[in-house]
């Protein structure tokens, strides 16, 4: 089991994603409630959506949460943790709309995108439980800068369960803008466009991404 720091510092990065999620996923979100003449049947769908998201993201992180245990030498930890920092602070300067490196990254992950999006299509309405469920799986592999930069980061844990559980919880940490991104589309764009927030939550990621980085071991090895 992951500690509870490590847990926690998932769920917060998660949380200050926030403005990234909603610009990359908050269409989808808002479609999936749209139109529902129930608040609560609207609310349903839209975590149904958001719990299918959230699995795929358990998926890819056993995933390379396998081969960073493969990978577990102290060395490979060294490398892992230092990328992964790095990535955490250029995603931090990406959400607060300073430098757009991971844009590239976004871009070279859209190869598999572009097989899964075609499927994504068919499930859309998502108007049933087993249809949103099915297109939130599908939508949980979109090419996203911070996803990937929190799978490295997960994948140093050791352990490929630990791994899955640290995106589960970055998953959870994305819940409340994406639940209200379904149910208020318009005015949390307009609050999550904001410089301020965009600004803030960006220094917050980089502090996190140096806190990642392994200065103490990488100052020893110099």
């Amino acid at each position: 089991m992951p500690d509870s720091l490590a847990f926690s510092t998932a769920l917060i990065l998660g949380l200050l994603g926030a403005t990234h999620c909603v610009g990359m996923c908050g269409g989808i979100a808002a479609s999936v409630s749209m139109n529902q003449t129930k608040a609560s049947r609207g609310f349903w769908l839209i975590l149904t959506y958001n719990i299918g998201r959230i699995s795929s993201y358990a998926i890819a992180g056993a995933l390379i949460g396998l081969i960073g245990h493969q990978l577990s030498s102290a060395g490979a930890t060294i490398v892992l943790r230092t990328l992964a920092g790095l990535l955490l602070i250029a995603m931090g300067c990406y959400v607060a709309q300073w430098w757009q490196l991971l844009t590239h990254l976004e871009r070279a992950g859209g190869f598999l995108w572009r097989y899964l999006r075609p499927l994504a299509a068919r499930f859309l309405p998502a108007d049933t439980l087993p249809r949103a469920l099915a297109l939130g799986a599908l939508w949980g592999w979109l090419p996203c800068g911070l996803v990937y930069s929190t799978l490295l980061w997960s994948s140093a844990a050791g352990h490929w369960f630990d791994s899955a559980l640290l995106m589960v919880g970055f998953g959870i940490g994305t819940l409340p803008a994406m639940l209200t991104t379904g149910l208020l589309a318009q005015q949390m764009r307009l609050l999550m466009q904001r410089q301020g927030i965009r600004r803030g939550a960006g220094i917050m990621i980089i502090l996190f991404g140096i806190y990642t980085l392994p200065l103490g071991a990488l100052a020893g090895s110099l």
